[in-house]
Order: C-alpha cells, then structure tokens, then sequence
C-alpha cells in the first residue's frame, strides 16, 4: 500500500478549465456516491424550478429554462452530501474520539452523512446514542442554568435557509442574546461594512442579467474556476462579444485564463477553448487599494487635461452623477493627489504603465461591473479597499445603470439570505424595531459576538453553551489550536450537521451531533412536502424542493431541529414553535410581516427563477445617513500590519521570509475536502503543500520539494506553526506563498483581523519556513 508520501505528485496544468476534466471528475463523484443513478436524476433539478438549489456556492442563475445549471463543484457537493454512507452508532462504537482525531478531515467526511443523534457526556471516550426528545431536554437545561443568556452563541453556516435562519435569530433573541456569529463574519463582513457606509446597503448592485450588458468587467481577488464555476460562462460570453474583462490576481489562475465549455458540444469535440480575460494584473498580497488607488488617479489626471482645455464634460467623470448624488468627493480627490506613484508602485507591486493600461479600458466602458471576493475581504485594511474600488465607481457614475455596479460575489449558497434573515450580530434598529412590533417582546440592543469574539469569549469562560447550525466552526475559523481549546472549555458544544467533521471531536465537556436534512434531500412535514428557500448573490429568492430520500428517519430538516430546541427551551413563547414546522408556508407568513421585500411571499415564490429583493442603491437611492453615496478617504495601508512590523524590525528578530495567502483547492468547497487533487494547480496525492517562487526557495536554502515547517510571526507568546508541508516551485509573485485552508489556518492569528469587520487576515500572513521537524509525513 502507498504512503501518503508516494501518493503524492506535482505536475504543472496545461488544459483549460471545465471540459472533459470537468466531466470526468463529475463522472467520478457519482459513482463514489453509492447511489449513481439517484444522484444523476437528482442533479438535473439542481438549481431548476420546483428542484433543489446547488448546496455550494451562491452564485445566481441565467433566465432562460431548459438549460443544465450545475457544475463540476456542484455536481461534488451534491453527491458528496447525497453519500449513500452513514455515520451510526455502530460507526461511534467502533471509534473512539482519539482515535477519529488521528483522522484528517477528507476522511472524516467521506464517512458519510450523520444519521441519529449522538451525545458525548465527557465520561467515556465514546459518542453514544441519544433521542430526540432527550437531546432537546439537555440543551434547554443548559441554557436555562446560564446566569446570563450571554454565554451562550448561536453559530450560523450559509447553508441554513431563510426559514432556518429566521426561526434561529428569532429563538436567540427571545432567548435574550444577540451573540449570533456566522460564516459571513470570515468572508463577506468587510463587503457589508464598507457598502453600507458607502451606498446605504450591504449587498452587490447588480443583476445575473448586467453580465450580458456590461462592457467591462474588473475579477478583483477572486477565482471563479474553482470556487464559482458558473461564473466562467458569462465572462468567457464577455470577452467573446468583446467586452473587457480585467483580472488582478496574484496568482494565474486557470479558470480565469482559458476556459472550455462542457455543454458546447463544438468545443467539447474539436477541442476548442476560450480565451478568459483581456488584461490580467499581477499585484502583490493586500496591493489591490494602491492599484484602484493607481486607476483613480490617472481618472483625475485626465479630468484635469480636460478642464484644462474648457472641456470638463468630455473628461472620464461623470459630473453630474457626482453632483446631484455624491458626497466627500474633493476630500477623495485631495487624497489621490497627495498620494505619490512612488507608494502606488510600492505597495501594489504593478508598474505604472500596467495601471494605466487598466485606467483605459475602465475609462473607455460606460457599462463596467467590478466583482470581488475573499482576496479583498481577508486583508487588514479591507473595508478601505472595497470603498476605494466603490470611489472608482462613483468617479464615472457606474452604479444604478444597466450593466453596471458592485458585485461582491459571495460564497456559500445563503450567506447572503441569512443575513437577510437576521443572522447579525449587529443588527439594525430597523430589524429589532420590525421583530418587536410583531412579536410583542423586549428584545435586547446590545451587540452580540461575531465569530472572534465568540472565539475570545470561549477561551475565557464567558460563552459555556456553543450551538452551530451547519457549518464546520472548529476548522474553518483562525487560530486552530486555539480555538479548539476554546470549544473544549465550554459546558456544551451542539452540532446540527449534514456529514461527520472535525467540529464533532472538538467537544465542549458534553456535546451532542444532531443529524439534519441537506439540501436535496425530501422534506415532508405533517403538511406535506416542505420547500425552503434561499437568496443567490444577485439578491433573487427561490424555492427549494428537495428530491432525495434522507439516508434514516431520524434525520430532521434545520427548521424541525431549531424549533424543537426552541419549543423546549421557551415552550410557546413567542411563537408556537413545533407547530410552525409543521407548513413553512407559516413560517414565510412571519418572514413577510417583519423583513422588508418579502410581503407576499409565497405568491412571488411561484414566479419561474424566483423574485428579485429590490435594491435601493442600484435605484440611485442612498439609504446613508446623508442620503448620498459616499466617497471615503483613505491612507494606503502599510505592506504589513504594525504589530508583525514590530516583530520583525525588533532587535534580534528575524524577518519575514514570505507573505501567505490561504486558498482553496480545486477538490473542495469551503472546509469540504472532496479529494486530495488539485487539478488546476498540478497537485495529485496531498494538501500539505506550500507554493512559492523558485527564487524565493533557493533564496531562503531550500530546494524545490523540500519538506518544511510554516512558522507564523506575530507574537512571542504563542508560536503558530505547521509541519511537514512540500515546496512546490510555482508561478507566484516573488515574495508571495500560498498553502490550503483548512491546512494553514493555524498560522492565522486570532488577533490578526480586518479593521472595522473582525474578519480574519487570512490572505495575508508573516510566515517563515524552517527544515521540517516531520520528514516522513504528508496528509
């Protein structure tokens, strides 16, 4: 049998993304299911009217009926959640704790779907089988023996649905906190904060629609090749109608350069491909403000020639835009001016004549969409850059017209409808106002934790009850070890999960896994069939029927298991909650009387496609508090945050040998590993890698393939390290590396988050590398 270590190869990639790749790899995940031909039938109603949406990314849909409408990431995430696999009591008897912990996380899940509930009382070292009934009577006791509903958080996966979502928030505030942290929080936060200080909203400003009108479009630190596939149809579309598309991205990813069509029967056959963009820029980690930066000031250098010749109008502003809709625009533009090309080339790695390049062809389009993702969001100054790519916006007026705006395109398929949902930490006088008027109760105003805070709060003895609906909270957060420690420190930790993951073995002193329904999975409530529904990216609704019959019956849907924990915690108050899952039409009722948008709902819900959640920005109106859309001044941020500056410049200490980003690998999503390959990348066999530039290797005394360990600099205190990661020679901008995630993730610091947004810097970490202290392993 071969080791890890003999499994694993590197070869360099030289096809173009999808195509036979693609299918072979959608092939291979249906037949590893156990049930092929169910889940082939299945996939066929993924994302269509009256079948199920695509439990992966949330990207939106095309209009037109008739078509496929899922990908090769898709089509893993269905079969990967369709397993015909359970994990049983049977599975717990034979496991010990210690010994799944030995397990890495691909083979944790690949175990199958979790399929009767499971209680760990801290005695044994084993999970043992609980009832329903029981779990629900355990965790009301627990929460009712709190001294504050304070200790306890209420963790969100963007899996959850809106009715999920709602019921959730609304039992964590009538419960009588607001500590309701989610995976936004580590993604898409910096998004939320920045838009709404800028244009009075949080969410994108376009429609699946402006990608067939716009002119250009700017991919900011993003790959949608792997991680929203669908997206590679409308740009490849873009540039072959001729529209610009203009990648910055550090790393050449494939999806983003050569694209080949799997339902283009001409491409398939003739090998035929697509090119992917028209200009592709390379700049450093966390450079993207100073190229925007960069961008913005040749725009207002060529203003000025024009105001110049008694020309303004003919200048690359839109005057009047800015006039009768904006505010703090001369305050942006004295910040432009004072800053130098010297700190535009320095901190954005780019050549001056390669922004210029990208400032024409933003000048020359009068339909431009910019889209952004993670490798925006995870920097310290994040929020700064969203709202300098939103100043760029406003300088041509390039919001609230067709084919144009802001499209921050987020990842898991509801993160955006939960926060729709309520699903805040933070929220607005306007949702509690909303909640308090029809429920009749006193809800409490105070913040509550994001996802750190919660983490901090843990580790200190104040958070003692720790539910998650979804979501794998112990890997995909920052600080591994310590947040594991953190959930061990609680007095319950509770799990509503789809799969087995590394969130079950970091236990509270007693923790229970309680088994729900999946997304294409049959829902049937005492009423009948239940659909749920979801809100994509571009803010449109739609139902989801599941098609699958669960795996067990005692597998329940995320509504059934939030109002059980609910109804045994506050009995009927303030909604009879057993009996609200009995129809989500009732549910959806309640939805309609306190979110705005969704008066009506079940009705709009029969529209083919769904219905669209109007937005006010993209209607050139400014929900701000000036009500203007709003130009905000920045500095450009310093190449590395003060206190790692500290660290390297004190006397003695070594300086950093590389900045790391954390990605995804082709064969996940998320913390789902579906496989150890990285198609795209050349990486067969392993995930333990760390790609850098083979200069940077030889520079820093190692070869190519050498087995090192990732050291990550921040404080004395706590040492951060991995070990056993393989060298892999890439090309990457010198200076730069990159390593997978979840793999990395404790090398990101707890402390070490985005200013304004607590999302943690995940893209950009002081690392340096050392001989490895585990030659023989590879995982």
């Amino acid at each position: 049998m071969k080791t890890p270590v003999d499994r694993f190869r590197f070869r360099p990639y030289q096809r173009p993304a999808a195509g036979w790749g693609a299918l072979r790899s959608v092939a291979h995940a249906w037949l590893d299911s156990r049930q092929p031909f169910k889940n082939l039938c299945a996939m066929l109603q993924t994302n269509q009217h009256g079948g199920f949406d695509c439990p992966g990314c949330a990207w939106g849909e095309a209009p037109q009926e008739g078509r496929i409408r899922f990908c090769e990431n898709g089509a893993k995430a269905v079969n990967w959640e369709a397993s015909g696999r359970g994990v049983d009591r049977a599975f717990f008897a034979r496991h010990t704790l210690d010994d799944l912990t030995t397990h890495d996380d691909y083979w944790l899940e690949y175990q199958g779907r979790t399929v009767e509930p499971m209680f760990f009382d801290g005695t044994s070292d084993h999970y043992q089988p609980i009832s329903w009934d029981e779990a629900f009577a355990l965790i009301a006791r627990h929460l009712k023996s709190l001294d504050s509903p304070d200790q306890a958080a209420f963790y969100t996966s963007g899996r959850a649905s809106n009715e999920a979502a709602f019921l959730y928030q609304l039992f964590a505030r009538a419960f009588g906190t607001n500590n309701l942290p989610d995976c936004s929080n580590m993604c898409h936060e910096a998004s939320g904060v920045a838009l709404k200080q800028s244009i009075g909203t949080g969410k994108g400003t376009v429609t699946y629609e402006d990608f067939a009108k716009a002119e250009a479009i700017f991919v900011i630190g993003q790959n949608p090749g792997t991680n929203h596939p669908r997206m590679l149809e409308p740009l490849s579309e873009a540039v072959a109608r001729g529209a610009q598309v203009v990648v910055l991205n550090p790393l050449r990813e494939r999806g983003l350069e050569r694209f080949q069509a799997p339902q283009d029967p001409v491409q398939m056959l003739t090998g035929g491909e697509s090119p992917m963009n028209t200009a592709y820029l390379r700049p450093a980690l966390g450079g993207d403000m100073a190229a925007i930066r960069g961008i913005a000031k040749f725009l207002l250098r060529w203003q000025a020639e024009a105001e110049d010749r008694g020309r303004g109008d003919d200048g690359p502003l839109d005057r009047a835009f800015i006039a009768e809709h904006c505010a703090g625009f001369n305050d942006y533009r004295a910040t432009v001016d004072a800053t130098t090309w010297a700190e535009i080339s320095a901190f954005s790695g780019l050549g001056k004549d390669e922004l210029e390049r990208a400032a024409h062809i933003f000048c020359r389009s009068n339909a431009t969409i910019i889209c952004w993702a993670m490798g925006i969001t995870q920097h310290r100054h994040s929020v700064a850059t969203i709202q300098e790519i939103t100043n760029l916006q406003l300088m041509r007026g390039q919001i609230g017209r067709p084919g144009a705006g802001l499209c921050p395109v987020r990842g898991h398929s509801n993160v955006q409808g939960d926060r729709t949902m309520g699903i805040d930490d933070s929220p607005s006088p306007q949702l509690l106002d909303a909640l308090e008027a029809r429920f009749g109760f006193s809800l409490p105003r105070k913040p509550g934790y994001n996802v750190v805070q919660t983490i901090e709060a843990m580790a200190a003895g104040n958070i003692k009850v720790f539910i998650g609906l979804g979501g794998n909270f112990a890997q995909a957060t920052p600080d591994t070890k310590r947040t594991h420690r953190a959930l061990r420190n609680c007095e319950l930790t509770v799990q509503i999960s789809t799969k087995l993951n590394r969130s079950h073995l970091a236990t509270g002193k007693s923790a229970l896994i309680l088994p729900c329904l999946g997304r294409s999975d049959m829902d049937v409530q005492s009423a009948g069939p239940q659909a749920v529904t979801v809100e994509d990216s571009f803010s449109m609704v739609h139902a989801s029927y599941g098609q699958l019959k669960p795996l067990s019956r005692e597998m329940r849907s995320e509504p059934a298991v939030v109002a059980g924990i609910a109804q045994a915690t506050l009995g009927d108050t303030p909604v009879p909650w057993c009996t609200l899952t009995e129809d989500y039409r009732r549910i959806r009722t309640l939805i309609g009387d306190v979110i705005p948008g969704f008066e009506n709902f079940e009705q709009k819900l029969q529209q083919p496609g769904g219905f669209y959640l109007q937005n006010p920005a993209a209607q050139r109106r400014w929900h701000t508090d000036n009500g203007k859309a709003n130009f905000i001044s920045h500095s450009l941020p310093a190449p590395l945050p003060p206190e790692v500056l500290e660290k390297i410049g004190r006397k003695g200490a070594r300086k950093a040998d590389l900045v790391l980003q954390t990605l995804r690998s082709h064969d996940q999503y998320n913390t789902t590993v579906y496989g150890l390959d990285d198609r795209y990348r050349g990486v067969k066999g392993g995930r333990q890698v760390l790609f850098a530039h083979l200069e940077d290797i030889h520079r820093l005394g190692f070869a190519d393939r050498d087995r090192v360990d990732i050291v990550s600099l921040w404080s004395d205190e706590v040492e951060r390290r991995v070990v056993g990661f393989t060298l892999i020679a890439f090309d990457i901008p010198k200076g730069q590396a990159a390593a997978y995630y979840p793999e990395a993730n404790p090398l990101v610091p707890l402390e070490s988050y985005g200013v304004g947004s607590f999302t943690p810097t995940s893209k950009y970490i002081a690392i340096r590398l050392e001989p490895s202290s585990a030659l023989q392993r590879i995982v």
